[in-house]
C-alpha cells in the first residue's frame, strides 16, 4: 500500500492532533517537519536553546515547554530538567502528550496554551524560571491569538525568568536570504536548475510572520516591563538562514 506523504502547510492545533495519531509518520513528521530537516539535528538545536537560556541552568527551578510535540527535543529537556532538579510542565494536545513518557518530575497538561491553564494561570503567575516554545508561534499566529499567547507566557515568568519563542519562520528574513547570492545558489541546488528564486518585497502575505510581527512581539513585551531580543540561529541549525529566535527576560 502506498502512503501519501504528510502535508506540512496549513497546520494548526487540530491538525497536529491528527498527525499524532498517524502511525506511519516519523516523530519528525508528526511535529510538521520532513525527516531531512530534523534527523540528526536535534542535538544542535538543544545546545543552542541551552546556550541562549541561562535560566535552564538553575537548580530546583520550574520549567515549561509549550507545544513539545513528540520528537527527541522534549526528551532532552526532560533529562536536563531531571539533572538540575527542576520540575517540568508540558502543555500540548492529549494525543501528543500520550507519545511522551511519564516522568516523576514532569506534569502533563493536555490542551491548547494558554486555555488549558485557565485554572492555573493565577496560581502559577510569576513562578516559572524558563518557558520554551520552539517552532510553535507561527501556528498560534495563523490562528489569530499570538498576543494572548505572549501575554500568558509573560505572566508566568518569575523575576529573572526567560521565555524563548524559538525557530520563528520570518518571511521577510527568508526573502532577504533568497535575494542573496547564497540564497540563489541554495535554490538552484535544491531545484537542480539555473532559475533564480522569485523574491518580492513589500507585498501582503496573510498567515505568514514577518519583520512587522517579530518587532510587534518585542515591542509588546518591552512595553510591559520585560527585556526582549531577536537572536540569530547558528549556521548548523537546519533553517538558521531563514529563522530566528525571540528571547524575553523578566528583570
Amino acid at each position: 500500500m502506498t502512503v501519501d506523504p504528510p502535508r506540512f502547510d496549513k497546520l494548526d492545533f487540530e491538525a497536529f492532533r491528527v498527525l499524532a495519531g498517524e502511525l506511519h509518520l516519523s516523530r519528525h513528521e508528526k511535529v510538521g517537519f520532513p525527516d531531512s530537516y530534523r534527523e540528526g539535528k536535534e542535538e544542535a538545536i538543544f545546545r543552542d536553546v541551552l546556550a541562549k537560556m541561562s535560566s535552564l541552568q538553575r537548580r530546583d527551578g520550574r520549567v515549561m515547554e509549550v507545544g513539545p510535540g513528540c520528537s527527541r527535543l522534549p526528551l532532552m529537556l526532560a533529562a536536563h530538567s531531571a539533572q538540575t532538579g527542576s520540575g517540568l510542565v508540558w502543555v500540548d494536545s492529549a494525543e501528543m502528550l500520550a507519545l511522551l513518557p511519564d516522568e516523576p518530575h514532569v506534569c502533563k497538561v493536555p490542551g491548547r496554551f494558554p486555555q488549558a491553564l485557565q485554572a492555573q494561570l493565577h496560581e502559577w503567575a510569576g513562578t516559572f524560571d524558563a518557558i520554551v516554545a520552539y517552532s510553535v508561534v507561527q501556528y498560534v499566529f495563523a490562528e489569530g491569538n499570538v498576543f494572548q499567547f505572549l501575554d500568558a507566557g509573560l505572566g508566568l515568568l518569575a523575576h529573572g525568568g526567560e521565555l524563548l519563542i524559538g525557530d520563528v519562520p520570518n518571511q521577510t528574513m527568508r526573502k532577504r536570504f533568497f535575494a542573496s547570492p547564497d540564497g540563489a545558489d541554495t535554490h538552484q541546488r535544491y531545484t537542480g536548475s539555473d532559475e533564480l528564486p522569485e523574491v518580492r518585497f513589500n507585498r501582503l502575505e496573510p498567515g505568514h510572520m514577518d519583520d512587522c510581527v517579530v518587532f510587534a512581539l518585542l515591542a509588546r513585551a518591552r512595553a510591559q516591563g520585560f527585556h526582549a531580543w531577536v537572536l540569530p540561529q547558528p549556521p548548523d541549525l537546519p533553517m538558521g538562514n531563514r529563522r530566528e529566535d525571540i528571547l524575553i527576560r523578566r528583570p
